[in-house]
């Protein structure tokens, strides 16, 4: 006869597999009974929160910041945008001559409409003159 050959079971001793690599089982199976979220946890949730509801309650006001900080950073639309916004007075107090401001930077770089807005402009003697450009 063959003498057997023991062989060990992955993840169970022989006897019967109350333990896996030393540790108890029934002590890897517990879950946390308490969980107690951090002040940074609840920052992160907070924060996105009321970001999302100042979006939707002041939505004019919002759409002209972002557009006024793409305006700076010189695209010609955002400019265009910013113009309209300061024209109308939508989102922002009105002011005729910061829209032909902001319709002049647009139309240096090509922007038609702004172009057509700051000839209307004139033409309606807004403030701002047509000598530079």
């Amino acid at each position: 006869m063959k003498p057997m050959v023991q062989r060990k079971q992955k993840g169970r001793s022989q006897a019967g597999g109350a333990e896996t690599g030393g540790t108890n089982l029934s002590q890897r199976s517990k879950k946390p009974t308490h969980s107690k979220w951090s002040k940074w946890e609840l920052l992160a949730m907070i924060v996105p929160v009321l970001l999302l509801l100042y979006i939707l309650l002041c939505y004019e006001n919002f759409h002209f910041h972002v557009a006024h900080m793409y305006a700076h950073l010189g695209y010609p639309n955002a400019q265009h945008i910013v113009g309209q916004r300061y024209l109308q007075g939508t989102g922002v107090e009105k002011n005729e001559e910061m829209a032909m401001h902001w319709f002049r930077e647009a139309a240096e770089q090509g922007h038609p409409h702004s172009s057509f807005n700051l000839a209307v402009g004139k033409l309606k003697n807004m403030t701002m003159s047509l000598d530079k450009g």
